[in-house]
């Protein structure tokens, strides 16, 4: 309660939630220090999926290999503290309270937006930490978004780039994002992610024509493959290894898993004992993560429940991939942001779930109805189930028999489904 009182309270610093520029940024930075200029080991990871996944197993195999690391994702589930790993530990809420409240002395009555502040108030706090692996993850894009403040970095990582977010900047089309995310890497080492399309990895890899970066792509330089026998097969030029199962589920991950390691082998020159250890034990929370206990497992009874934050397209083909490989029926709830693309996201879905129900976000002003959402599907509309209550649904998926329950749609869902559980 005290954290969403001092983020009210800080919201009042700019009338825009997001306001892509770097003056401000930079004008408190200075206040501050300029810590950005003291960290040392410092990793950039853009993109618009697989962010999180490549953050955190690229920090699962440092961490067996001994490393200690600092990490600022965007946004959280439960907590904003999640937002601030220093030393490896999640802040203690207590000492982030304190922590932006200098913050917003430093700023006095001058303009920041939240994220802004937030991201100034890691990197202050990061200086305690300094010599640690800093993995900083963008939030929107790259080029404008205040995580882009460093003069020199270790490597950057591009994960999966489609589109997302298109009303914030002018060219919306696949170019204009890959130019947002990449035309301000600095020049270091860059790991691409396997991309949807030859052509968005062809796009992204002329994009980065002009940057002075060795560059590391997916299938060119490093791949990974699941063979007969069901092994997962990665390779690079400095060799080959098979992994374990990882801990995080679906099939998208591996791409995403192989582009963390192929940067721990080339920059950190990690053992594979290591990279093995470091791939079985990845801790993503929203991410094709099953409730194995809790409340809402009570309901369903011996049915399963998975959520996954996935928002946009490139994540619902993911899902509906994953659906697709299952040996039980998958029923999909459904709630998403005003902001983004319903009909085609529910698409993807549509041929392979069993039932889709549409509900709403509680707690979230952005937030599209149910009864507006159905509206926009159009002809799928007959298909689709209306609920005001997930423990409703989950009552009436209790009474099947061999059944998946999947909520997608939202991180911010996803954070109010582990509230209620």
């Amino acid at each position: 309660m005290r954290v969403q009182q001092l983020l009210k309270k800080l919201e009042k610093h700019h009338k825009k939630k997001i306001d892509l520029s770097l003056d401000r940024t930079f004008n408190l930075l200075n206040k501050l220090g300029n810590p950005q200029n003291k960290l040392k080991n410092v990793i950039t990871v853009v993109g618009t999926n697989a962010k999180a996944s490549m953050c955190y197993s690229l920090k699962s195999i440092l961490n067996q290999a001994g490393y200690k690391c600092n990490l600022y994702t965007s946004p959280h589930l439960q907590s904003l503290s999640e937002r601030f790993v220093f030393n490896d530990t999640e802040i203690a809420e207590e000492d982030l309270i304190n922590l932006l409240n200098d913050i917003e002395r430093f700023l006095g009555a001058e303009n920041a937006s939240v994220f802004e502040i937030l991201t100034c108030g890691f990197l202050k706090y990061a200086e305690s930490f300094k010599n640690n692996i800093n993995i900083i993850e963008a939030g929107l894009f790259h080029q404008f978004d205040s995580t882009n403040v460093f003069k020199e970095n270790l490597f950057s990582m591009i994960g999966y780039i489609g589109l997302d977010h298109t009303q914030w900047i002018q060219n919306k089309t696949i170019d204009g994002i890959i130019h947002e995310k990449t035309t301000k890497l600095l020049n270091s080492n860059i790991f691409v992610n396997k991309q949807e399309t030859t052509e968005i990895a062809n796009k992204i890899k002329k994009a980065l024509d002009n940057n002075l970066s060795k560059k590391y792509f997916f299938k060119e330089d490093f791949n990974i493959s699941r063979n007969e026998n069901n092994f997962i097969h990665y390779q690079d030029d400095l060799g080959e290894i098979l992994l374990p199962e990882p801990s995080i589920l679906g099939e998208h991950q591996l791409g995403n898993i192989s582009t963390s390691i192929a940067a721990t082998r080339k920059i950190f020159q990690i053992k594979d004992e290591y990279i093995k250890l470091g791939v079985k034990n990845i801790k993503l929370k929203g991410r094709l993560e099953e409730l194995k206990e809790g409340k809402l497992k009570k309901v369903i009874g011996k049915n399963k429940i998975f959520c996954d934050g996935g928002h946009n397209l490139g994540a619902s083909r993911s899902l509906a991939s994953w659906i697709k490989q299952q040996n039980q029926e998958v029923h999909v709830v459904v709630g998403m942001m005003k902001d983004k693309a319903h009909k085609e996201f529910i698409n993807h879905l549509a041929n392979f779930a069993k039932s889709i129900t549409l509900i709403d976000i509680p707690n979230q002003e952005g937030s599209i109805s149910k009864e507006e959402f159905k509206k926009k599907l159009g002809d799928l509309g007959d298909k689709i189930l209306l609920s005001n209550d997930i423990k409703d649904v989950l009552i009436e998926l209790s009474k099947r028999k061999n059944s998946i329950c999947l909520i997608t749609g939202s991180l911010y869902l996803v954070g109010e489904i582990y509230n209620l559980n």
